[in-house]
C-alpha cells in the first residue's frame, strides 16, 4: 500500500469536493473520487450499466488498488462517495466522515444549479434521507464538522494525519 491512505466520506453536499480542492491548494495530492474514479455500475459486480442512479455510483476498484498501492506520496487523500465502498476501504488508514448539520445542508443544496447532482429536487430529497439515515455513508475513524469554515475543516483532516 502507499504511505498512507485516507478516505474523506459524507452524503452529498458536506464538503469533499471542496476538501479536495481545498488539499490540492495545500500541495497535498488529493483524488477527486466523482471525476477521477467514479462511473455507473453494479456496486456488487462492478459491471458498467446505464443510466443515472445514485445507488450504481461505484469507484474503479483497479483504479483505487492503484492509487493506493502508490508510494510516490506521503498520504493520499481520496475525497467521495462511492456506493461500492465495503470492497476496498481495507485501503485506507483512516475515514475521515464529513457532517453537516439539517440547515447548512439544505442551503447548501439551494445553491447547486439543476446540472449537478442534488439540484433536483428528487435529488435533494434522496440526500436528506441519506443524511437522516446514514446508510450510504461508511463509519468513520474519524467524525468532522463540516458546518466549520473550509480552511478550519481541512486543518481538522490534517491535524488526525500528521
Amino acid at each position: 500500500m502507499g504511505v498512507r491512505n485516507y478516505l474523506i466520506e459524507g452524503v452529498s453536499g458536506t464538503g469533499k469536493t471542496s476538501v479536495c480542492h481545498e488539499l490540492r491548494r495545500r500541495g497535498r495530492h488529493a483524488i477527486n473520487g466523482d471525476n477521477e474514479l467514479a462511473y455507473q455500475g453494479d456496486p456488487r459486480t462492478g459491471e458498467p450499466l446505464d443510466g443515472l442512479a445514485h445507488e450504481h455510483h461505484i469507484w474503479d476498484l483497479d483504479k483505487v488498488r492503484a492509487l493506493a498501492a502508490d508510494q510516490s506520496h506521503a498520504a493520499s487523500f481520496f475525497c467521495g462517495g462511492s456506493r461500492n465502498f465495503a470492497s476496498f476501504i481495507d485501503l485506507f488508514d483512516r475515514v475521515f466522515v464529513l457532517e453537516v448539520d439539517l440547515d447548512t445542508l439544505n442551503r447548501r443544496l439551494a445553491q447547486r444549479p439543476e446540472t449537478e447532482w442534488g439540484g433536483r429536487p428528487a435529488e435533494r430529497r434522496l440526500i436528506r434521507r441519506l443524511h437522516a439515515t446514514k446508510e450510504d455513508t461508511p463509519r468513520g475513524d474519524v467524525v468532522i464538522d463540516a458546518t466549520a469554515p473550509l480552511e478550519r475543516v481541512v486543518d481538522a483532516i490534517l491535524e488526525q494525519c500528521d
